[in-house]
């Protein structure tokens, strides 16, 4: 394949010669070097450190989607606490994933059902991708249904109306734009979600309930609780950011830093448990996962007042922009992989046909997907559901491909192996639990 990874960077002298920003290389951009002194300029190097927290943020805000903030919501509503520790017990292994997948991805330059095919045989890449493209497109179909509902409610006009707008919106951005760009822009549009902090701030009853919530496990309640813990280790650990941390450093041009893992879960970490405890101070419902939309943005009221919806709206649509474009391009990479056709997002569509005409196919079955008659935070709510059942294969490819001496030029560390096995033993721990309370 005609990969970026194949192309060898131009030399160049660090003091006197231009730098190459490696891009298309008909349209490289010629970088000169700043004047002597300028990058000690301490405004200089406030701003570069600011720019580089972007990625890592996005990463984190992309993993609190649509689907993720109503699981959170539906949670908090059903259960009040009892469901924090869930939250806290998947930092470690969210860190422990997002850094090993990412060092794969660098080391190798190459996806994970890319090393899948090639060391693990074409059948094992298909089968994983395909599973991957099944549920993928389920939460795909929830978000822009989440997306859509609260444009509908802002600006009274049918839901339909404004889903086709979404998606060409969502598959514009990933054709013709170049993605990195516009994370540094993303950013900001995830920043309503972060009311949720200071909604749990004003709402939580005290420190002793919410100290017992995340430190003191409650294993009892029945199978609606198990199925809770499902959804959360599926919005948590989401496979597809996990998959996403790979795939995205085939591309030209991305770094990575150890901080970026433990900045990225410590977002994830705040917004889902601010989430879950403004929703369990304010939400009491009888049902919680057949909530409307409106219900869900009650738990902003005590901030927010008679803005509420508004504010959750805006929410939803930063959350939904910030992360379709990744869930998209992420089920797209690892579908390309599996089969060995072109891809990346930094290659001209007429480079990469497949992967292209892939993500144009899949915002068209998205949108016919929106015409089924499903509640949204119902949709939300299984579609996390389903995440949890694809963690598990996910993170034994992850395991297998990052402990392989034949493919990686670093293993993983001792820490990062029991967390990613406890993880793994954990999620499917809980998914047979879930499985049996569901066939008995």
């Amino acid at each position: 394949m005609t990969l970026e990874r194949s192309r060898n960077d131009l030399p160049v002298s660090p003091q006197h010669s231009p730098q190459v920003t490696q891009g298309d290389r008909s349209t490289q951009v010629i970088e000169f070097p700043s004047r002597p002194g300028q990058e000690s300029e301490p405004r200089s190097r406030s701003w570069d450190a600011l720019r580089k927290l972007g990625p890592a943020v996005v990463t984190g805000a992309a993993d609190l989607d649509p689907s993720a903030i109503v699981t959170a919501t539906v949670i908090g509503a059903a259960f009040a606490f009892r469901l924090l520790w869930v939250v806290l017990l998947c930092v470690p292994f969210l860190v422990a994933a997002l850094d090993v997948s990412t060092r794969i991805g660098l080391e190798t330059r190459k996806g994970i059902f890319d090393l899948i095919r090639e060391n693990y045989g074409r059948t094992a890449a298909a089968c994983g991708a395909i599973l991957t493209l099944v549920i993928s497109m389920a939460v795909i179909i929830a978000d822009l249904m989440a997306v859509s509902d609260v444009f509908s409610i802002l600006l009274h006009q049918p839901r339909m109306f404004f889903v086709p707008l979404i998606a060409f919106t969502v598959w514009y951005m990933l054709v013709f734009h170049d993605y990195r760009k516009i994370t540094r822009v993303l950013v900001w549009f995830a920043l309503p979600v972060c009311l949720y902090l200071l909604a749990a701030c004003v709402t939580a009853p005290g420190l002793k309930p919410l100290i017992t919530g995340f430190l003191v496990p409650h294993l009892s309640g029945g199978r609606d609780y198990v199925e809770g813990i499902v959804a959360l280790f599926g919005s948590l650990l989401t496979p597809y950011i996990v998959l996403w941390q790979t795939s995205s450093r085939t591309d030209r041009g991305h770094e990575h830093h150890r901080a970026d893992s433990i900045i990225a879960s410590v977002v994830t970490f705040v917004l889902a448990a601010s989430i879950i405890i403004a929703a369990g101070s304010v939400l009491h419902l009888a049902h919680p996962v057949d909530m409307s939309t409106r219900d869900a943005a009650e738990a902003l009221r005590p901030v927010a007042g008679e803005w509420g919806m508004l504010i959750f709206s805006l929410g939803i649509i930063g959350a939904g922009m910030v992360a379709l474009p990744v869930l998209v391009a992420s089920m797209c990479y690892d579908v390309t992989q599996a089969f060995g056709w072109e891809y990346g997002l930094s290659e001209h569509p007429w480079q990469a046909k497949r992967f292209y005409l892939l993500i144009s196919g899949t915002m068209f079955v998205a949108v016919i997907g929106n015409f089924f008659k499903i509640n949204p935070v119902t949709a939300l709510y299984w579609s996390m559901i389903l995440a949890g059942i694809l963690l598990i294969p996910t993170l034994i490819f992850i395991m297998f491909v990052s402990n392989h001496r034949g493919i990686m030029r670093t293993t993983n560390t001792l820490w990062q192996n029991l967390l990613l096995g406890a993880a793994t033993g954990t999620t499917a721990v809980v998914g047979l639990i879930y499985l049996w309370e569901k066939l008995r």
